[in-house]
C-alpha cells in the first residue's frame, strides 16, 4: 500500500509500528543523534575499571535496513555500565554505540522479552573513526582509545562522538544609540570602554555551548590626527570578542568610519550558562601617546547580533 490510509491519531484507527517510526523521523527532520547536549555522555566508572558508564538521556536513531524504516526514539534513565575488554601487547580503539536491532528488519530478537535497544561496543575500529564502520542501525556515542596492556578505562581515553540531532539555537539582536559624545580613546594602549555606550545585558541559555557574536559600530567618529588602534568587546568577566584593527590615515579633520568585529566564543560551563552577562564595546590605541582620538556619539548606532548554539557537553 503506497499511502498510509489513516493518519496518526485518527480516532478508532489502528496504526503500524512503521507509521509511528516515520512520525519520529519526520519530527526529527530526518536527523539522528542525542536530543540535548548532556544526553548519553560516556564517562569512566566511579572507580575506574574495565568499562565505562553511559549517562541519562535520549536519542533518535535512523533505521538503515530499509528506506522507509523510519527512526527510533530511545531513552536511558540511570547510568548503564558497558564493559570494555582489556588490551594486550598493542593498543586498540573501540566504539561505544547505541544500537537498535528491530526483528522486523534484522536479527531474531523478540521485542516482548528481549532488549532491542542497547549499548554495544564495536571493537578494533580506526583510531580516527568518528562514524560507525558498517550499516547497522545505531549511532556512535564515544570512541575509547586504549593503550597497550590496559584494563582500566579513564576519561583521558574517551573521545566524545555524540552529535545533537537538532541542536538548539537562540538569536538575539540588540541596538544602542549613545545620547552624547563619549570620552576620546586613543592615547593609551590600554583598553577603555566607550563612556556613553553602556553595553547590553545578554541572558545566556543554560544549554548554550558557544556564541557567534557580531557587533557593528557605525560610524565611529575620528578626530585630531591619524589613528592607529583596535576595537573589541567583552562578554562577562572571562570572554572577549576578537579585536579588529583600526588604521586611519586621513589627517586631523573629523571623519566617520564604520567598524565591525566578530568572533565565535566557547561558553564556559561554570559562571556563564544560565547567567546574564554584559556585552560591551571597547577600544584602545596601538601607538601610545598619539594625538588622534575615536568616539561614539548621537550619530552612532551600535548593533549586537548574538547567536547561541548547542553542542554535546
Amino acid at each position: 500500500m503506497a499511502l498510509f490510509p489513516r493518519p496518526i491519531l485518527t480516532n478508532g484507527a489502528t496504526h503500524s509500528a512503521q507509521q509511528f517510526r516515520m512520525l519520529v523521523r519526520d519530527l526529527a527532520n530526518g536527523a539522528e543523534g542525542i536530543t540535548q547536549g548532556d544526553d548519553l555522555k560516556v564517562t569512566q566508572r566511579a572507580t575506574p575499571g574495565a568499562g565505562v558508564l553511559v549517562g541519562d538521556g535520549s536519542a533518535v536513531v535512523r533505521g538503515r535496513a530499509n528506506t522507509f524504516q523510519g527512526s527510533y526514539a530511545a531513552c536511558n534513565i540511570g547510568a548503564v555500565d558497558v564493559p570494555i575488554a582489556a588490551t594486550g601487547g598493542s593498543g586498540r580503539s573501540d566504539m561505544v554505540i547505541l544500537r537498535v536491532e528491530d526483528p522486523e528488519y534484522e536479527g531474531t530478537l523478540d521485542p516482548e522479552t528481549d532488549q532491542i535497544a542497547y549499548f554495544d561496543v564495536i571493537p578494533n575500529v580506526s583510531s580516527a573513526a568518528t562514524a560507525i564502520p558498517d550499516s547497522r542501525t545505531a549511532i556512535p556515542i564515544a570512541r575509547i582509545d586504549i593503550p597497550a596492556s590496559t584494563s582500566t578505562i579513564t576519561n583521558a581515553m574517551i573521545v566524545d562522538l555524540r552529535k545533537c540531532a537538532n541542536p538548539r539555537r537562540s538569536r538575539t539582536i540588540v541596538t544602542q544609540s549613545p545620547a552624547s559624545i563619549s570620552t576620546g580613546i586613543g592615547s593609551s594602549t590600554n583598553w577603555s570602554y566607550f563612556s556613553t555606550a553602556a553595553g547590553w545585558n545578554i541572558p545566556i541559555p543554560d544549554w548554550a555551548t558557544k556564541a557567534i557574536v557580531k557587533i557593528d559600530v557605525s560610524p565611529i567618529r575620528y578626530d585630531l590626527g591619524n589613528f592607529y588602534g583596535q576595537i573589541s568587546a567583552t562578554f562577562g568577566p572571562a570572554l572577549s570578542v576578537q579585536s579588529t584593527v583600526l588604521d586611519d590615515n586621513q589627517g586631523t579633520g573629523a571623519r566617520r568610519i564604520p567598524a565591525i568585529m566578530a568572533d565565535t566564543l566557547t561558553i564556559p560551563p561554570s559562571g556563564y550558562r544560565g547567567v546574564t552577562h554584559e556585552l560591551r564595546v571597547r577600544a584602545a590605541g596601538l601607538t601610545a601617546g598619539q594625538a588622534a582620538r575615536i568616539y561614539v556619539d548621537s550619530g552612532t548606532t551600535l548593533v549586537g547580533d548574538i547567536q547561541f548554539e548547542e553542542a554535546p557537553r
